[in-house]
Formats: C-alpha cells, structure tokens, sequence
C-alpha cells in the first residue's frame, strides 16, 4: 500500500510573531507516516538548512519547486520507494508546481505538488491549464496532482457559505461580476479526466468531513471549505482504497489547514 499526503503548513511553520511550528507540523507527518508528501507554502526552505533538517526528520528526500513571487512547494519521497525523475514545471505560477516520478509495482506514479494563486481566478485557471499540460508529459497512466488549489469544489453549493466571509476574502472566489462562484482551476482539472480522490475514496462521508480549512490555529479568510485536493488519472483513483482529512491532535494547531491522505493499491517496484 503506497500513502500519499498533501498539506500547506502555512508560511513555512513559522508566524509573525515568531513563533516555530515546525515540531507540530513534523509530528503530524510522522504520524500519518506518507511514502510520498506534497507540502506548500515553505516560506525560507529555500534558504539555509531548513528544508533539509525538515526532511531528515520526516526520513524523506525532498524536491524543492522555488517561487516565482510567493512561496516554495516541494514533493518528498520515503525510503525505500525511489525516485525515477524529478523536476518543476517552469512557469510562471504565483507560487510553484514541483513533481517527481515514483518507481512502483504498477509502473512510474507521476505526483505533481502544486500551489494555485489565491488571489486571481484567472491566474489560477491559467496555473491548473499548465499543470494538464505538465501532466501530459508524465510516463505512463499513473499520476496525481496534490496541493491547495484555491478553489472550491465545482460539485457543491457555495453561495451562502461565501456569505459568511468578509467581502475582500470572498472576492477570491468570485467571478468579475462579483455573483458567481469561480471554480474553474479545478473544473479545467476534472475536464482533463482527473478524478477527485475525496469523491472517489470517501464517496458515502458528509461534505464537512472533506473540509480543509479553517483549523483551530487560524484561518480567519476561510469558511467550512475544501482547498486541498488529492487529484488521479482513471487508474489511480482505481486502486484508491481510502482517503481522509487528518484532523485531531497537532494537526488542529499546525496550520491553517488540515492535510488530506490517500492510500493507494500500489507496491514497490
């Protein structure tokens, strides 16, 4: 069984008022214990030693996108599973598109950690069009896009729950006439035959179960909302066995997200 997780830990685990998250943020990934961890918002894991001590920690290899104007992503794989190649997408994202190409018993699996713009509807819809045509490019039928899209589920309701937000935060997810619900990034995602894993692997759960933010640390911009996706070609959400959000413990104080797992039906090579 192959476990693939995505989280955004929020400014690198570090916040204004200088104080270190990392520890929670580690121990909830010890926990969950991935093969493969897509991880956002790693503000300073681009300088110095942070990347690599988190990364030791966790016992995973790290590959590290950086940013064109926000903040890094990177993609980690645990021993023994190896890694055939890696890479990042070389446009112009907000913030960063990184992937590395697994070896496994089913083939190479092709995870793509990315970090859509949360500000614009248009740039995020052109990110997610560069993340299908990156995905074009993987080896093979397997491969998964894991990362906090900014965007809200295109097959769910959102209108009164944006109500609640405060009209500069709800802006980020409205079109230009200021009514209609932008969910494009992820519908251009699902119109390029990827399948939402949550939908697949926790088909029977309540909407909120699927929930990503906010968490008991933060998230004041957020209403109850599913950011963080878990996205696979046909043959990957085939051989999905379980997904969920991880919530409890260290994981409600070590971001403004919750991270999302998925175990796979797949074996190393």
């Amino acid at each position: 069984m192959l476990r693939v997780m995505t989280w955004n830990i929020r400014t690198g685990g570090r916040d204004r008022d200088g104080s270190d998250r990392l520890d929670l943020v580690t121990g909830v990934v010890l926990a969950q214990r991935p093969d493969v961890l897509a991880v956002q918002e790693l503000r300073g894991f681009d300088r110095g030693t942070r990347l690599a001590e988190f990364a030791g920690r966790v016992g995973m290899r790290p590959q590290l996108a950086g940013s064109w104007f926000g903040q890094p992503v990177a993609v980690l794989v645990r021993p023994p599973l190896r890694v055939r190649d890696a890479g990042r997408v070389r446009r112009p994202f907000h913030h960063a598109t990184a992937w590395v190409a697994v070896v496994t018993s089913a083939g190479p699996l092709t995870v793509l950690g990315t970090h859509l713009n949360p500000y614009s509807g248009g740039r995020r819809r052109m990110e997610a069009d560069w993340v299908v045509a990156a995905l074009r490019r993987a080896d093979g039928p397997l491969a998964l896009v894991a990362g906090d899209l900014n965007t809200l589920d295109p097959t769910v309701e959102h209108t009164d729950r944006l109500a609640a937000l405060p009209a500069h935060h709800r802006r980020r997810h409205l079109r230009r006439d200021g009514r209609t619900v932008d969910t494009r990034a992820v519908s251009r995602l699902l119109a390029a035959d990827l399948v939402d894993l949550w939908r697949a692997g926790a088909a029977d759960a309540p909407e909120a179960d699927g929930w990503t933010v906010p968490t008991r640390h933060g998230g004041a911009e957020f209403t109850g909302m599913r950011l963080d996706y878990l996205l696979g070609t046909a043959p990957v959400a085939e051989l999905t066995c379980r997904v969920w959000v991880v919530r409890g413990g260290d994981a409600d104080r070590a971001s403004d997200h919750y991270p999302v797992v998925a175990e796979l039906d797949l074996d190393l090579a």
